[in-house]
């Protein structure tokens, strides 16, 4: 009896060997002006290397004001085609496909960097984030419109490079979410109002790239199936799965070929990812953002004194009862899935390879991003007929909250013989051994 894990998944335009999809996650990978390097390559073939079927690229800002973190590659300028080419390649080398993913932040810009320093963020709303306190300013209409444009443009340089696809990041709160959502669209314009008016900007970008790129190039859609936006209590919810499932409808009709279901609005929410908010690690790196938002030095307090912590981890573990880590989202990518009739994959915290096999029977492919981070290989580990590796994720989530000023990677020491042998693992993907060459003399 054949194993689903392993059966290919069949696209309108793209076959993948197997349902393991890597998800969205990087490091301070890349150079200043958006360029890749090598180490970024290292990083995706990692887990192309291990047996995933695809690699969804990590964050790719399709302009330099829509980046998360400095340091991120960008996809905003022609001259960057033959580099995504180039890493392309090396992942398809393995047997992977790769899959860019097209995004904008929005509002939820974590760390500006220089091109973006001490100016607002482009977003749908003026309101700051309200976790954060990031700035914004609300775009003018004919501003909207040219974001459209760019990211038909980012779709078109992805294609260019021989890439595999697209996935247009529409959930965890950046620039789409920030448009769809209820608590967080207080247009009064035809990008706000209904929810057919909030969907306008994602529905126009779909349209805008069908348009630039044609119909036989991938294009899938990541969607926050639940907004959850309440995490601060004062907060509205915002939307809820049955607004998702009539956007999810939307995109299908205008020639998305899947979709990919995940939870909240804002990055990171309680249950996305699932799993510990490790507030010691917070204390270490948050102080790396406290001047990006009005709110930063407020939350670095509660994170550097263990007295204050308590009401942290209040407001946020109280989202996270009765809910599991594996599978988190996994009843509404079902919802969504009963409702289309494209693959949609789910993500959050699978790990488990006779809980992904249930889950098979209902949706059509998962994604991981810590699991993976912990054992690149566990798809062979899988394929050996093993439920889980020896030593698994814990889902401490150090790797993430480490980002802003630590190497990517697995921060956990248990799972380790040693620190050294920790440390060696995060430095791997930093072992380019880069031709040094003198620059031209003017």
């Amino acid at each position: 009896m054949s194993d689903p894990i392993f059966e290919p998944l069949e696209f309108r335009n793209l076959t993948v060997k197997n349902r393991i999809f890597r998800s969205n996650i990087s490091g301070r990978f890349d150079n200043e002006d958006g360029s890749l390097t090598q180490t970024r390559i290292n990083w995706e073939c990692r887990f192309a290397a291990g047996g995933a079927g695809a690699v969804i690229s990590s964050y790719v800002p399709v302009r330099m004001d829509g980046r998360i973190i400095a340091g991120y590659a960008t996809i905003h300028r022609d001259e960057f085609i033959p580099l995504w080419q180039k890493l392309g390649e090396a992942v398809r080398a393995h047997g992977a496909k790769y899959i860019l993913q097209l995004s904008h932040s929005g509002r939820q810009m974590d760390i500006p960097g220089v091109h973006n320093m001490h100016r607002p963020s482009p977003a749908p709303t003026s309101n700051m984030e309200s976790l954060h306190g990031f700035l914004c300013q609300a775009m003018s209409t004919g501003e909207v419109r040219q974001m459209v444009r760019d990211f038909a443009q980012g779709a078109w340089r992805a294609r260019e490079a021989g890439l595999d696809g697209i996935e247009l990041h529409a959930a965890n709160g950046y620039l789409f979410t920030q448009f769809l959502s209820s608590a967080i669209n207080d247009r009064t314009d035809c990008y706000g109002g209904s929810l057919r008016n909030r969907a306008r900007f994602l529905l126009e970008v779909i349209e805008a790239i069908r348009d630039k790129v044609g119909r036989d190039f991938h294009l899938q859609v990541k969607l926050s199936a639940t907004d959850h936006n309440n995490v601060l209590p004062w907060e509205g919810k915002g939307n809820t799965v049955a607004d998702t499932i009539e956007v999810a409808q939307w995109c299908e009709a205008l020639g998305a070929d899947a979709l990919h279901v995940s939870t909240g609005s804002l990055f990171p929410h309680p249950l996305n990812p699932p799993g510990d908010l490790p507030l010691d690690v917070l204390a270490v790196t948050y102080d790396a953002m406290i001047s990006s938002g009005v709110s930063g030095f407020r939350n670095f307090l509660l994170f550097r004194y263990p007295m204050l912590r308590p009401i942290f981890r209040w407001l946020w573990f109280r989202m996270k009862k009765g809910r599991p880590v594996e599978g988190v989202g996994y009843e509404e990518a079902r919802l969504i899935k009963d409702a289309v009739t494209i693959p949609v994959l789910s993500t959050g915290g699978w790990q488990t390879a006779s809980s992904v096999r249930n889950a098979l029977g209902h949706i059509d492919g998962v994604s991981m991003a810590r699991a993976l981070v912990a054992n690149p290989d566990l798809p062979q580990i899988w394929a050996a007929g093993h439920d889980l590796p020896p030593a698994p994720c814990t889902h401490c989530n150090k790797c993430l909250v480490g980002a802003p000023k630590l190497p990517m990677g697995c921060h956990e020491l248990e799972r380790f013989p040693s620190r050294d042998a920790m440390i060696d693992q995060l430095m791997e993907v930093y072992d380019t051994k880069a031709e040094l060459q003198i620059p031209e003399a003017s």
